[in-house]
């Protein structure tokens, strides 16, 4: 069964913030390697719109290698785009080639997606804070990889907003970045009953 893994930016106070944080060469890279190890991508509308920001540097590209190639990597990957608003939108709304709006309950898809064999077996990523919360609450996360970066925002949207229930988690490796973020994978802790 396919991974569902959470992978987000973050900064040290834990706000999901894209402007808050100024991603170098070394984050670039490891995202790039990151997509292209994706099977899919999960987005809300507001983040895949924000990440549509990269598909014109796939035809002009801007010149930073790492930039470049991270816009390569995000054009091929698919990406599944959950939303009410664009349930209605022109197909041109949703741009990209790779990407289809869900045209079922997120619960559905992820279910659907963990056992099917397209993608080559290869992981889920979730790339958005509203989902990876709507995720959590109904225990389907499997992975957590958390980038948090050595910025205090003071204020944003907090990525654990509105969980009631506490989930505990194991950590189960770093990784160091030279801007000093750190990326902390977790996985949910197995509790006995």
């Amino acid at each position: 069964m396919r991974k569902v893994i959470a992978a987000i930016n973050m900064t040290l106070d834990g706000f999901c913030d894209h402007t808050a944080i100024v991603p170098d060469e070394e984050i670039h890279q490891h995202y790039t390697e990151l997509l292209n190890e994706a099977g899919a991508i999960l987005y809300g509308r507001i983040t895949y719109q924000l990440m549509r920001y990269w598909q014109p540097l796939v035809q002009n590209p801007s010149g930073e290698k790492t930039m470049d190639d991270f816009a390569v990597a995000i054009d091929k990957v698919p990406k599944i785009v959950f939303s009410h608003t664009l349930q209605h939108a022109d197909p041109a709304a949703i741009g990209w080639e790779s990407a289809r709006l869900a045209n079922r309950a997120i619960e559905e898809e992820v279910s659907e997606l963990r056992q099917s064999a397209n993608g080559g077996g290869k992981n889920i990523f979730v790339g958005s804070r509203s989902l990876i919360i709507h995720l959590m609450k109904l225990n389907l996360i499997d992975e957590y990889q958390l980038c948090v970066h050595p910025v205090i925002a003071g204020n944003g949207l907090p990525l654990f907003e509105n969980i009631s229930d506490r989930t505990i988690l194991k950590l189960i490796k770093t990784k160091i970045f030279g801007s000093g973020a750190v990326t902390l994978y977790y996985e949910p802790a197995k509790i006995d009953r």
